[in-house]
Order: C-alpha cells, then sequence, then structure tokens
C-alpha cells in the first residue's frame, strides 16, 4: 500500500487522490445526465456542492457513532483534559475520520432540506435519480484509496497482498489480507453500470436511489463479514454499516410495497 506519495516535493495522501478523481469523475457523469434533460450546467454544480457539503458533515457524524463508547468515556474523564486537549481528542480523533453511509446519507439529506427551502432551481426526483447512479462510481475511487492508503483493510487471508510500515493503520502490516477495498471497488463498478443502464432506459424513474438501497446495501452487509479493521461500531453482532444496511434496505421495501398499494388503488379507482 502507498498511503503517501510525493509530488514536486510535496506528501499528498493517496486516499485524497483517490476520493478527489472520483469526485471530478462523478461530477461529469452527473452533469452529462441532467445535461439530456436540459438542467442547467449552474444548477448541476450548486447541487454537487450542497451534496458534498452535506457529506463531509454526515461521514464525520457517523464516524462518531462509531467511536461511541470512546466518546462516553472521554466524558466521563473530562476533568483529566484540558480544553484544547479535549476538542483535539473529540473531533480529531473520535470525530476526524469519515464513513461511507454516513456520506451518503449526509449528502442526500442536504439536497432534501435544500430542495424544501429553496425552488430556484431545478433539482426534484429527477436529480435526485442522477445521484443515485453516480455514488457507486464515486465508492469506487473511494475504495481504491482505501486500498492504497490501507484504511477498510480485510481479514487475514491467503489470497491477498501485504503492506509493511503503513504508519497510519499499523495492525495492517505484516499480514497477508483480502483486498476487501478492491472487491468492494469491483462491485460497485458493476452496480455503476446497471444503474446507468436502467436510468438510460428509463427504468423505474424517480425511484433509482430505491433501486440503490435495495443493492449496495446488501453488498455492504456482506462484505462487512470480511473486514478486518478495529473499528468496527459493534452493535448485537453487527457492524454499524451493517445495521445501517438492514434500515435502508428495510426502507426500500416499504417505500415499494407504498408504491404498489397507490398504484393497485389508482388503477381500481380508473375502473
Amino acid at each position: 500500500m502507498y498511503p503517501f506519495i510525493e509530488i514536486f516535493g510535496k506528501t499528498i495522501g493517496t486516499y485524497g487522490i483517490a476520493t478527489a478523481a472520483g469526485m471530478l469523475v462523478a461530477a461529469l457523469v452527473f452533469y452529462f445526465l441532467l445535461r439530456e434533460k436540459e438542467v442547467a450546467f449552474e444548477d448541476v454544480v450548486i447541487t454537487g456542492l450542497i451534496y458534498a457539503g452535506g457529506a463531509v458533515i454526515g461521514a464525520h457524524i457517523i464516524y462518531g457513532i462509531t467511536n461511541t463508547d470512546k466518546i462516553i468515556t472521554l466524558f466521563k474523564n473530562i476533568k483529566d483534559y484540558g480544553f484544547i486537549d479535549f476538542v483535539v481528542t473529540l473531533f480529531g480523533n473520535y470525530f476526524g475520520g469519515m464513513v461511507f453511509y454516513g456520506g451518503m446519507l449526509g449528502g442526500l439529506v442536504a439536497l432534501l432540506i435544500a430542495d424544501k427551502v429553496s425552488q430556484k432551481y431545478f433539482r426534484g426526483a429527477d436529480m435526485f435519480d442522477a445521484v443515485a447512479v453516480v455514488i457507486p462510481l464515486f465508492h469506487v475511487f473511494g475504495r481504491i484509496g482505501c486500498f492504497f492508503g490501507g484504511c477498510c483493510y480485510g481479514i487475514p487471508s491467503e489470497f491477498g497482498f501485504t503492506a509493511h510500515g503503513n504508519t497510519l493503520y499499523p495492525s495492517l502490516n505484516d499480514v497477508n489480507r483480502l483486498p476487501i477495498q478492491l472487491i468492494e471497488a469491483c462491485l460497485n463498478l458493476i452496480l455503476f453500470f446497471v444503474l446507468l443502464a436502467l436510468y438510460k432506459k428509463k427504468k423505474f424513474p424517480h425511484r433509482m436511489i430505491i433501486v440503490y438501497f435495495f443493492t449496495y446495501p446488501v453488498i455492504r452487509f456482506c462484505d462487512e463479514f470480511f473486514r478486518g479493521d478495529e473499528i468496527r461500531g459493534f452493535f448485537m453482532g453487527l457492524s454499524t454499516s451493517q445495521i445501517i444496511s438492514i434500515l435502508l434496505f428495510t426502507f426500500a421495501i416499504i417505500v415499494t410495497v407504498k408504491d404498489l398499494i397507490q398504484k393497485k388503488a389508482s388503477g381500481s379507482a380508473k375502473t
């Protein structure tokens, strides 16, 4: 793994490079998808910025939730910390990381709020359909960044890679581990092409995010069993991400059942 690379004498994290590349590629695809619907370029940019802002906040919040036990201990021992040390420990360590699910949900919530607050530019269901398509595309780059950075690593395995000297994640070192990050990246790439095909064929209009909630949570729930990193946020034998996966999948079922009931009721009214 290569957590850092040097460019023009400056050390840059490979995860940051991968996510930046993912944002750029996802933004371009997002723009081309919406250009077909005659959405203005500036509206696409504003939507992207709103989503990105919500994603950053949400990603840090969910990361903090995975450290709930440590945060509780920190507050119990608050008298042992100076103000600066307390703030650095809380926000730098326990809220300092980012979790994909938090980012994805935070971005969607930000768009929902923006859609309710302002009607100055086109958002609506078509915008959310395009967002659903590009989420797994961005995630491909994110997981590649995880692999090179060393985070989100897999369980010990005969098949995989062995890292040495990773200062960010010492427990990764000197153990042959399953490249679960790359496996999930491949699955996300497949999911992207599936969603793109459905979007192009105008299947499931205004429900693409529900299709995503039916598919990615299954992928994530399964691959969590192959994660070997320590920060899992276990609850009742399940990780934080597995619990969120169950909730999202359940939400997709509820929305689908509701749609079917409404469709049946509408058909009955017409007859």
